[in-house]
């Protein structure tokens, strides 16, 4: 798959890769794998788990499916197949990245955590630092490549706030990404803190368990239908996009909203001063696309909660001094990239984790640098980078060919002349 050479330093190793090293074999690192590998490019991907796209594995609700219809969720070079539906299930879009890895005979380097990665200014490489994660003994690995592609992504990390006397909380506390199913919370009370698309549907699933919850919504949101008239909201937003500006085309989906879903207002959701794609536009911000819980909401099934002041050994007091006996916590409070822990740059990358300039020109550093999937537009923007970061990348290695394809024909003219 990638050319090499191996020197053992006692116990770490030092690898030469002829071509790229992509950092995370989630969908970003697989796209710009299948890219690459459609051009014949080498390259090695390093992945700190023993899975490809362990996020979605690991750190996913048994309830997902996607929020967006599939055509805008697929990867370059493979649809999905007919009879998935519209929305795949969590397990058909694992099995559509286990294929698509598969088919393009992408074989990442399995539990290796990059501890470092820093360009050598001196050699004109990137140096990029790993360490085993299975075993009693890590070993460590360094790579030494011209080319770093970081597909590690936009939500690598659980964000985890710090709220007054959580600590003391006797109840069970989890943040989403380790919630499965609210089948254990039948007939419990469960606080739910946020109300983004994972709030929402914990709270949801939490429901249909018959749990008790709870939803903290402390800031404005937009609550969107995820389809309108039987076409994806996403769907007619793009279409209206062609002939509106933006600020008419959110107006629109707001009064479809309204007549759809009601005033969200009245039971404790408020909407931004800023329409929904633009808030999504500027600020990366995504609106929930409801599938059910705006329903329990109105109910009463669904708790709508004002914000939290802290919490006691039993219970948790809210902003307006409501106090609320609690069995357990899920945290909806959203993920966050990991890139500063690792990658030592701070020209392309922002300490917030997400390139300093925004799409679409964010895929592209200097150096050798490029981000795969930190477009905030999910999905498809994952697959716009990773076309873009291959066929740079092709241009490159093919200019570097040709170099050496018009060195070795000179070489051997000149060796003719003797």
């Amino acid at each position: 798959m990638f050319g090499l050479s191996e020197q053992n330093l006692s116990s770490r190793r030092c690898i030469w890769v002829n071509g790229p090293v992509i950092v995370g074999v989630g969908p970003s690192g697989l796209a710009v794998s299948a890219c690459l590998r459609e051009q014949g490019i080498p390259f090695v991907v390093i992945e700190r788990a023993d899975c490809i796209a362990s996020l979605w594995q690991k750190c996913t609700y048994d309830r997902l499916k996607l929020h967006l219809p599939k055509k805008f969720c697929q990867l370059p070079k493979l649809p999905f197949p007919e009879e998935y539906p519209e929305y795949p299930t969590k397990r058909q879009f694992i099995t559509y990245l286990e294929n698509y890895a598969k088919k393009f005979d992408i074989k990442p380097q399995f539990n290796e955590r990059v501890q470092s990665a820093k360009y050598d200014k001196t050699c004109g490489v990137w140096r990029v630092k790993t360490v085993s994660t299975m075993g009693s003994f890590p070993s460590e690995t360094e790579y030494i490549c011209q080319k770093l592609v970081v597909a590690t992504g936009e939500n690598a990390e659980g964000v985890v706030p710090e709220i007054e006397g959580l600590q003391d909380f006797s109840g069970e506390v989890i943040h989403a990404k380790d919630y499965k199913s609210g089948e254990k919370y039948t007939g419990k009370k469960v606080l739910v803190v946020g109300c983004g698309n994972s709030g929402m549907e914990v709270s949801l699933d939490l429901s249909n368990h018959n749990a008790k919850p709870s939803m903290v919504v402390r800031s404005s949101v937009h609550v969107l239908p995820r389809e309108i008239l039987g076409k994806s909201t996403l769907d007619l937003a793009m279409m209206l996009m062609k002939w509106l500006p933006l600020w008419l085309v959110d107006k629109l989906l707001l009064i479809l909203t309204w007549l759809i879903l009601g005033n969200t207002q009245k039971y404790g959701i408020r909407r931004p001063s800023l329409g929904p794609l633009q808030l999504k536009n500027y600020h990366g911000k995504t609106p929930v696309l409801d599938i059910g819980a705006l329903a329990r909401i109105r109910s009463g099934d669904i708790k709508v909660v004002t914000g939290i002041t802290r919490f006691h050994r039993s219970s948790v007091e809210l902003i307006n001094g409501d106090i609320l006996e609690i069995d357990s916590v899920v945290l909806a409070t959203g993920y966050c990239s990991n890139v500063p822990y690792w990658l030592q740059e701070s020209e392309f990358f922002g300490k917030n984790g997400f390139p300093k300039r925004q799409s679409p020109n964010g895929w592209k550093g200097k150096e050798g640098l490029y981000a795969a999937g930190f477009t905030r537009r999910g999905l498809a923007g994952v697959s716009a980078d990773a076309m873009k970061i291959a066929q740079d990348i092709g241009n490159v290695w093919k200019q570097e060919l040709n170099q050496k394809k018009r060195k070795v024909a000179a070489h051997r003219r000149c060796i003719s002349t003797f």
